[in-house]
């Protein structure tokens, strides 16, 4: 090995696979991903060194909405006061810090700064509501909450209080400590408030946070940094399960540093580049496609606002001069039919990545013709695998950024395999498992589904149905699991069953996911109600708001008494999917 290639700093860092090593080995579905190009054993807090050095007075990320203009160098110093306010709270290697806050400046510098001294951080979805709250906060036993005062109609910090009424308890002037002691959350110690504002007694504003710390702390940074290795977990994302609760996937420096140049490089980013990013930061497509991306290549971070708005989207795309702009189906969908679309400039634009849903071939076409992203890609992946596994590239023919997912990334393999698990050939379709450096550490202390999720070999069972044609190019066609994907959310519908069985007039409900024009699914819900009882949709609905995230509520409600079952007694929720199709006069929109 080279010692340009042992160093993380060298200029080849986006070197190109050759074409014919994304094609099928032989008949089978089995494909190896391009090693030309190798993984770079490097943590996050290398990475975004390696930017400062390169690129440290160039734009690093914008906020549109506030107004805020980072450096490179401005990031690293205010992401490191965070780490040393962290280090000041007792927060050590290896402690969960959760983040629960849209698109903000001080959710890029609770990345970086947890990065910093080897905390993990853990995205907390801006949608979740109470009991999903208190599930994720216990369930990886998070010692500090950073957090969001309010986002729209959503009050956080009285959510919190509801659950930790102890938030609110009076402190001793003379006591040396705020620690918040409450029943419900016992592991959560620490909560930082974002934004102007009174907070609850044993809460910190953010500002009051970071001016804790001090020269004891800031010279420890470096040491920490330096003593962290890249197979460390650094991050916790909640996913939902077939099983109900959602699973804490928890990925690492090496993850998710690698997935991210991989992605840059199949947009060919560079430090000229402006990535406009309206997707959620709690998400892989955020924090990953979109900040460690930037990071990896220079390009500038831009945030239209704290949550997508298309308008908002476009004005930014057109006065920061953007040459690239993530976002799943929904949102492209959002931004073309604006009122206003024919007014905003988007000449600059270049690249991007849609991805999170299926996507319509119209709305890609539409994309490319009308937004000027003749160079958009696609991508597939989960947040079990860091995310992309497969991604189009660049000047891949539009036909095939159309109609497929792309091909293989570098250094990853799949297989496709049918019910036995054996490989099936090539156009024959299957279940899709991917292995190697992307896929996740496993869910947080959960090794009975890690163990269900990865086999003893390292294969992640994706739960999608796919081909792979003979060139390798890769096209989801099903889903083995239940889940539906609404507007680029997944939803699991035991999850959403198991809440409904809680509504003391149910008696058994099925969730499914019907065709939607929009947001590609919407969630339908067939409720059989207890004997003797009698339920309304909108009783259901209104037991729903604001205690589960609101694109896990059924837009679709039927009150039945009986369900279509198979001989064997089980659901069927094709025929209560296709019953409602009809009903609903709904069309399936043909995608990749």
């Amino acid at each position: 090995m080279s010692a340009r290639d042992r160093n993380p700093f060298a200029s080849d860092w986006v070197r190109g696979p050759a074409d014919d090593a994304l094609r099928p080995q032989g008949t089978l579905s089995y494909l190896a991903g391009a090693t030309a190009d190798p993984l770079k054993f490097m943590t996050i807090p290398q990475l975004l060194d390696r930017a400062c050095e390169r690129w440290g007075g160039r734009d690093a990320a914008v906020f549109v909405e506030s107004g805020r203009r980072l450096s490179w160098h401005d990031l690293r110093r205010l992401s490191d006061e965070v780490a040393a306010g962290l280090l000041a709270l007792g927060i050590r290697r290896g402690n969960r810090v959760g983040i629960w806050s849209p698109n903000r400046l001080e959710w890029l510098l609770a990345q970086f700064g947890t990065a910093r001294i080897g905390a993990i951080l853990v995205n907390i979805n801006p949608a979740y509501r109470t009991s999903e709250l208190e599930h994720a906060l216990n369930a990886v036993r998070c010692r500090a909450l950073i957090m969001a005062r309010r986002l729209k109609g959503s009050d956080y910090v009285g959510m919190l209080q509801s659950i930790a009424p102890e938030l609110g308890a009076r402190v001793d002037p003379a006591a040396s400590s705020i620690e918040l002691m409450a029943e419900r959350l016992p592991h959560l110690k620490h909560v930082i408030v974002l934004g102007d504002g009174p907070v609850p007694p044993r809460a910190l504003a953010f500002d009051r946070f970071v001016a804790a710390a001090g020269p004891a702390q800031r010279t420890r940074l470096a040491p920490l940094a330096a003593a962290l290795d890249p197979d460390d977990p650094i991050n916790i994302q909640f996913t939902s399960g077939t099983t109900g609760l959602p699973k804490g996937a928890t990925l690492t420096h090496f993850n998710i540093v690698n997935n991210a140049r991989f992605c840059a490089k199949a947009m060919r980013l560079t430090m000229q580049d402006r990535l406009c990013i309206p997707v959620p930061l709690y998400h892989c497509f955020g924090m990953v496609l979109g900040v460690l991306a930037c990071t990896a290549t220079g390009a500038a971070m831009v945030f239209p606002g704290e949550s997508f708005d298309a308008g908002q989207t476009l004005a930014a795309v057109s006065r920061e001069r953007c040459t690239a702009l993530h976002g799943v189906p929904t949102m492209f969908i959002a931004m073309l039919d604006h009122p206003e679309f024919a007014r905003h400039d988007l000449s600059t634009l270049r690249t991007g990545i849609m991805a999170g849903a299926p996507c319509p071939v119209e709305t890609m076409r539409r994309v490319v013709e009308h937004m000027h992203m003749r160079e958009v890609t696609i991508g597939y992946g989960m947040t079990e695998t860091s995310p992309i596994s497969f991604q189009s590239s660049v000047d891949d023919p539009i036909e095939k950024r159309v109609s497929t997912v792309g091909r293989i990334q570098p250094h990853a393999q799949v297989k496709i395999v049918d019910a036995a698990g054996r490989i099936v050939p090539v156009g024959t379709p299957g279940e899709l498992c991917t292995r190697g450096y992307l896929v996740m550490r496993g869910y947080w202390e959960d090794p009975e589904r890690t163990r269900e999720a990865i086999d003893e070999a390292g294969w992640m069972r994706t739960g999608d149905l796919a081909t792979i044609d003979a060139e390798g190019w890769c096209n989801i066609v099903g889903r083995v699991k239940d889940m539906l994907i609404r507007g680029g959310e997944n939803v699991f519908p035991r999850e959403v069953e198991e809440f409904l069985h809680g509504h003391p007039k149910v008696q058994a409900a099925q969730v499914f996911g019907v065709p939607d024009a929009r947001l590609g699914e919407e969630v339908c819900a067939w409720v059989v109600a207890k004997p003797g009882e009698q339920i309304a949709a909108d009783e259901l609905r209104a037991y729903c708001q604001g205690r589960i995230a609101h694109f896990k509520v059924p837009r679709h409600l039927r009150i039945v008494t009986e369900f279509p079952l198979t001989a064997t007694g089980k659901p069927q929720k094709f025929a209560m999917r296709d019953a409602m199709v009809r009903e609903l006069g709904l069309a399936q929109p043909k995608t990749a």
